[in-house]
């Protein structure tokens, strides 16, 4: 004789039910949402709408706490509040079956409300939803028949029904859990696929740049690359999916306060006359020390060529760069039409911009920080006035005009490191946009600051790399560093949070010697 399953297990079985119906569902809209805009996918379309939702402060912490981490724990929070929602819906739906399924459909609805009310959404972008909410009820009415049959038969005796119903809730359980996989292991696979760019020849420049020079990182260990490699060039923005532009189809359109109205294709920029320059950019959220800033080779066309065609009216005081999901960035005018080398960019570092930073065309901007100069899968440039338009960050009370800040930074060793005694170097990087960087000084246990020997120079709008030799001695040791710019200008001491024109202060890290 069977004894009836406890309810304890039961209860978790059907709480087991709830998340595989969700899970199952959200698979099947990923699938989906793969095929056309990944962005719809409903964990993505919440998580954007959380971001959006999330006021400044906690989204400072955020990225100062997690750094580039920050977009892979956001959907891990989505996923789990999803899953713990669905679990208490598997537990009504022991003896509320029409509720419960009620409440997944629900939990859908948000996601589909979350995708379309994205900037340049479609209708198109709710299918995933509709596809999770017909999946998700039906997986879970499913799965709860075969629990229910099981409970049935467990209270008769005689029935050798309980062991087969328990296999076939199982049975049902690892095929809900294959199907799932399946299904967004195939999305992942697409998205994957689409991402791939197919095979483009950049133009050459018109005036092309020597190879950088070997840097310090050649002779000491743990000192930041001379150039930042496309794939360690830090990535911060409100994007959970990496938009899939098509070149072919893509415009750059420039209007607004403009004599004539233009539109680019992509093979435009192509035939212009490109550029290449040595930028560095940082992120206005990189804290003192922090990693959110990389230096890169830039190939593009100056945005003043572009904005100079459309004849745009002296009385604008700023541009707004829109991205092709209709994310605004206001850049100040003066910015992109002075001198210095403001890019509508197509190359990083002798290869075509990776979409993850911007394919097929962004914004770089020297000087300025990334959030108003930096917009990636740019689509059009508007230029207007900040009386008659505000951007996404001037809502959240961000600075309008945000100059990069003269900085530098420890990269070895580590802060709380545990470093041989003996002789060795200490190292890293500093830069003072459209200055350059004169000297960089070291201080040690709080003695004297001691010029350091700096790395070679690619201009003022790139990083320089710094070394200074020091016998360190066993024991405790606090280590400083400052730069100065070449107007003369010493970094400041004064510490500054990152909000709302970034952050400022002078870097000091404690290391052992043993």
């Amino acid at each position: 004789m069977r004894r009836p399953a406890r309810p304890t297990l039961l209860t978790l079985a059907y709480a087991l039910s709830g998340v595989l119906a969700a899970c199952f569902g959200m698979a099947a809209a990923h699938l989906v949402a793969s095929l056309g805009n990944p962005a719809a996918s409903p964990v993505y379309a919440v998580g954007s709408t959380v971001i959006d939702a999330t006021p400044t402060p906690m989204k400072e912490w955020a990225i100062r706490t997690f750094g580039t981490a920050d977009k892979a724990i956001l959907i891990g929070n989505v996923l789990l509040f999803t899953l713990l929602f669905a679990a208490v819906a598997g537990i009504i739906a022991r003896r509320r079956l029409a509720l419960a399924n009620g409440l997944l459909v629900f939990l859908v609805v948000l996601a589909g409300a979350a995708a379309l009310r994205r900037p340049d959404a479609s209708l198109g972008d709710a299918v995933p939803a509709l596809v999770a909410a017909v999946l998700a009820p039906v997986t879970l009415s499913w799965l709860v028949r075969a629990l229910r049959t099981r409970g049935a038969n467990a209270a008769t005796p005689s029935s050798s029904a309980p062991g087969s119903s328990r296999r076939g809730f199982l049975i049902g359980s690892g095929l809900v859990v294959l199907g799932g996989v399946a299904m967004a292991g195939a999305g992942q696979w697409i998205v994957k696929a689409r991402s791939k760019i197919s095979d483009i020849v950049l133009p050459q420049a018109a005036q092309p740049l020597p190879p950088l020079a070997e840097g310090l990182d050649a002779q000491f260990s743990g000192i930041s690359s001379f150039q930042t490699s496309n794939r360690d060039f830090y990535r911060v923005d409100t994007k959970l999916a990496v938009p899939l532009v098509n070149q072919n189809s893509w415009r750059l359109r420039i209007d607004g306060m403009v004599e004539r109205e233009l539109s680019f294709t992509y093979d435009d920029l192509f035939d212009m006359a490109v550029e290449e320059h040595d930028i560095t950019l940082t992120c206005v959220s990189n804290t003192v020390g922090g990693k959110l800033v990389g230096a890169a080779r830039w190939l593009g066309v100056p945005v003043k060529t572009l904005l100079d065609m459309a004849g745009y009216s002296d009385k604008a005081d700023q541009v707004l760069s829109v991205d092709v999901d209709g994310f605004k960035i206001s850049t100040p005018i003066q910015a992109l039409t002075d001198d210095r080398p403001a890019l509508v960019a197509i190359g990083m570092n002798g290869k075509v911009l990776p979409r993850e930073h911007g394919f097929p065309a962004r914004l770089v901007t020297p000087g300025l920080y990334g959030f108003v100069g930096a917009t990636k899968w740019l689509q059009r440039l508007t230029v207007t006035t900040y009386a008659e338009d505000e951007a996404y960050w001037t809502k959240r009370d961000w600075a309008t005009d945000a100059p990069i800040k003269l900085s530098s930074r420890i990269d070895t060793p580590r802060p709380l490191a545990n470093v041989k005694a003996g002789r060795r170097a200490i190292g890293g990087v500093a830069w003072a946009q459209q200055n350059g960087v004169a000297q960089v000084e070291v201080r040690i246990d709080g003695g004297p600051w001691q010029q350091a020997t700096l790395g070679p120079d690619a201009g003022v709008d790139y990083w320089r790399q710094w070394y200074l030799s020091w016998d360190a001695e066993p024991g405790s040791h606090m280590i400083a560093v400052r730069a100065t710019g070449k107007d003369g200008t010493v970094q400041t001491s004064v510490r500054a949070n990152s909000f709302p024109d970034g952050s400022s202060g002078i870097q000091e890290i404690v290391v052992t010697a043993s």
